[in-house]
């Protein structure tokens, strides 16, 4: 179970003075001011409390709270200390969010400790001396275990990396242990598994008030002597939460990788359609396998490797804690790349790539793509061995932030030497290997940001353009911001998406979108604070700069959410600035305001997107009035889920708008559902169910399918009733303007069908600029401005409490105000991008 750890890094000691310090992976909402000096740590004051489920809503005034009570302020901040679990991930990335948003808002140093870390340090503070085991609760029969020797000067690890595994592993493992007799035992996993422990002779329980961490215990743990700080410790954008594995989802896929390939692949001429597809990247699978061991003969042939077998290759993808990857390209495999955990470590076992296709980035690419995965699985670093004299595989690897740490004499042949080299996690990818792939990525820029000296001309136009207001979106899979003037101007709008990570599962996972928006945040900051900048004149605007904050409260992702709100409570609360909730979709509906800023009420606006389909009478600001909404699918989900039955991957609508274009409308009859039906509800689950009961005819029938024809007369269906339903809902309340919102109006046939039909009725249809279809920071921005300069009472303000928190299902009459929203499109795009 456990080996002496090793030495601490020189870097290990750099935490100290004043230090706010955070933990929300447990039910214990853990929160201390501290001061760290040489000869220890001062508890300050301390608002740790139980907080089951509440995290988000009581983390940053408790924060306020225990500085108030310390007579200080976030500004006295030296740095902030946070809990990177392991423990419950919603909860971790809750706590990890809100300290990058202080970080960000102060630019002060972020620290990421652990949890398990900070219960062993409790149990020191107690008084516990000896060896000591934490036993975290991991949810699903599971726990996060850790021992450590605890003695005068501290408690000190005797593992590497934290771990998941069953209760029952971890006690048959503990208990057959030489030093079972002297374990001591803590941690919430007791809560439920204390029973199994004693029974297995392990009976050394220590209190029940000790099992929870501290901030004070967390704050203890990193300015121990032998702390050692995970990669990029210190920057806001690399403090990472610790989950010990990959989400359900990615291991779902990897349970599914052992299916045939579906069937129906040779009856839609997917391949074909997905051949602009180029080097796209996804798990390896057993079908792959001929392929890939081919593939490896050929690129080492006539090489002092000695190849992989298929039945190596087999072998591999059966084990726990692997990752393998391959990149193809129109059906064909053209690299491939792999490894397993090894302790702290990530090992690239095989790298692999079509010596046709060399000299592409397919390498650097795969390479990064299994490093990902190992992070994932709480690995620290990742190494690989490389041939002395492949000098460009050297090259690659050196851009990737490998550096040769050892060499083995005739490893791959006499005088053929490998050199082993090995990066930090997370990769500090080159600017060429990112390209313009739109995917979150952290900041690799120097910690913290100082903004450069402003001349007169700036801090003029910056007051003038007052209120300035920084927007937050997190509601599904992008994660975005915005800053919004005071007349209505957009200085900056940042989108980074993960849609490349949702593709292969054909939607988008909740858990990896939420992964996805910490990682994401604080590099999406960057960059808008300094696309703003580059609006006033100047290289960036900081936090001083701010009047309020915006953020997307809701409907949306609960676990995509909380990390949106989190972040914004910690800008808000660490730079005493207003913190206005807004509504995703009265945001989408404001979108149209770019494209027509003399759209007011009454109106009838369509909000379809992936989640959302439902007509709204606006008779006011603020007063809507839901017509009607679907009573199953959304229009973005119904595509989305024929794609899928289709293999065309994710997101759906734009391959199936692409392929109608081309494709006739008439060519095959799918229900219209609920047309008729008197009323403005919505039914899509029919139309899809029946789109694919006709591709399975047609595959037994064994008939290939028009895949132009099927599109276009499937989205024909969905487009029929959308009009049908909007006609008829802005003849009975009599409006002369129409406006469509959500991601869905990006689609071109929606547009041109709803312009058609209602302008031969003498009504004006309104569609958002393509930027401001999908979810954006921008159309977020318009609603916050317009409740801040309404002075609404659900703004929020650091003096008097900050309790907001997601609500996933969040109606439309949430968080709105009847003032007239403000937008200035004449320099839309911004100019600052």
């Amino acid at each position: 179970m456990h080996s002496e750890s090793q030495a601490p890094s020189e870097g290990a000691r750099r935490v100290r003075g004043t230090v706010l310090s955070i933990d929300t992976s447990t039910d214990q909402l853990a929160c201390s001011v501290v001061r760290i000096g040489d000869d220890g740590v001062e508890e300050l004051a301390s608002r740790d409390h139980p907080c089951r489920r509440h995290a988000n809503e009581q983390l940053a005034d408790s924060a306020l709270a225990a500085l108030a009570e310390a007579g200080l302020s976030m500004a006295d901040l030296d740095a902030v200390v946070v809990g990177r679990g392991p423990g419950s991930f919603t909860g971790v990335r809750i706590g990890v969010a809100c300290a990058k948003g202080v970080a960000c808002a102060l630019g002060r140093p972020l620290h990421g400790g652990s949890t398990l870390d900070a219960v062993a340090w409790r149990a020191w503070e107690a008084g516990v001396r000896g060896l000591v085991g934490v036993v975290d609760d991991a949810m699903r029969g599971e726990v996060y275990p850790g021992v450590y020797r605890v003695d005068d000067e501290g408690a000190h690890r005797t593992f590497e990396a934290e771990t998941v595994m069953k209760a029952d592993e971890c006690v048959e493992l503990l208990a057959s242990g030489s030093d079972a007799g002297e374990l001591q035992l803590t941690g919430n996993g007791l809560v439920k598994y204390r029973d199994r422990f004693e029974m297995a002779g392990l009976r050394r329980i220590l209190d029940e008030g000790l099992w929870l961490p501290t901030g004070t215990a967390l704050a203890r743990s990193v300015a121990a002597p032998d702390w050692r700080p995970a990669a990029g410790d210190g920057d806001p954008a690399l403090v990472l939460p610790i989950y010990t594995r990959l989400s359900d989802a990615e291991e779902t896929e990897r349970l599914r990788l052992g299916l045939k390939e579906p069937a129906s692949v040779a009856y839609t001429g997917v391949d074909d359609t997905l051949a602009g597809a180029h080097l796209q990247l996804r798990p390896m699978s057993v079908n792959d396998l001929d392929q890939v061991a081919d593939l490896e003969r050929r690129a080492f042939e006539g090489s002092s490797h000695t190849p992989w077998t298929r039945q190596m290759f087999y072998e591999e993808l059966s084990q726990p804690a692997r990752s393998w990857w391959v990149a193809h390209d129109q059906g064909s495999i053209v690299g491939f790349a792999g490894g397993m955990l090894a302790g702290a470590d990530f090992e690239v076992a095989d790298v692999a790539v079509d010596p046709a296709r060399r000299r592409q980035g397919i390498a650097s690419r795969l390479v990064a793509r299994v490093a990902y995965d190992g992070q994932m699985l709480n690995a620290s670093s990742v190494s690989l061995e490389v041939d002395e004299g492949n000098r460009p595989a050297r090259a690659a690897y050196a851009r990737l932030g490998f550096e040769e740490v050892g060499r083995r004499p005739d490893y791959y042949a006499p005088g053929v030497a490998a050199l082993i080299m090995r990066a930090s996690l997370p990769l500090a990818a080159d600017a060429e290997l990112v390209g313009e792939r739109p995917e979150p990525r952290a900041s690799i820029r120097p910690w913290p940001i100082v903004a450069g000296e402003r001349g007169a001309d700036v801090t003029r136009a910056l007051e003038e353009a007052r209120p300035l207001v920084l927007s937050v979106e997190s509601s599904c899979d992008e994660t975005a911001m915005a800053l919004i003037d005071g007349h209505g101007r957009i200085c900056a709008n940042v989108v980074a998406t993960s849609i490349d990570f949702h593709a292969r599962f054909g939607g988008v996972v909740p858990e990896i979108a939420s992964r996805k928006h910490v990682e994401a945040i604080v590099g999406v900051f960057e960059e808008t604070m300094a696309q703003a900048g580059r609006h006033f004149g100047c290289d960036t605007l900081t936090a001083d700069d701010l009047d309020a904050v915006g953020v997307t409260a809701g409907p949306g992702l609960v676990g995509a959410l909380v990390v949106g709100v989190a972040f914004a409570k910690g800008l808000s609360a660490a730079a005493d600035l207003p913190l206005v909730p807004v509504n995703h979709l009265e945001g989408h509906m404001l979108a149209n305001l770019f494209a027509a800023p003399d759209l007011r009420p009454p109106f009838v606006a369509s909000l379809v997107s992936g989640g959302n389909t439902m007509l709204v009478h606006v008779r006011a600001w603020g007063d809507y009035q839901i017509l009607g909404a679907t009573i199953d699918d959304a229009v973005g989900e119904a595509f989305d889920k024929v794609a899928k039955a289709l293999g065309l991957g994710y997101p759906g609508g734009p391959v199936i708008s692409r392929l109608a274009a081309r494709g006739n409308r008439k060519a095959i009859h799918f229900p219209r559902a609920m047309m008729h039906s008197g009323d403005y509800r919505f039914s899509l689950s029919g139309l899809k169910t029946a789109v694919i009961t006709y591709i399975e005819g047609e595959m037994r029938a064994g008939r290939p399918i028009d895949l132009p024809d099927l599109a276009a007369s499937f989205e024909a269906a969905v487009i029929d009733v959308q009009v049908a339903k909007a006609l008829a809902a802005v003849e009975e309340t009599g409006v002369g303007d129409f406006c469509v919102g959500g991601g869905v109006a990006a689609n071109p046939q929606l547009r041109e069908a709803y312009v058609r039909k209602f302008s031969r009725r003498g009504v004006r249809v309104s569609v958002p600029p393509m930027a401001v279809c999908g979810d954006n920071g921008a159309m977020i921005a318009v609603c916050a401005l317009r409740s801040l300069r309404a002075d609404a009472d659900f703004v929020e303000r650091p003096e008097t409490g900050l309790p907001l928190d997601a609500r996933p299902n969040a109606q439309l009459s949430e968080w709105t105000s009847p003032a007239e929203p403000v937008v200035d499109a004449s320099e839309w795009p911004p100019r600052g991008r």
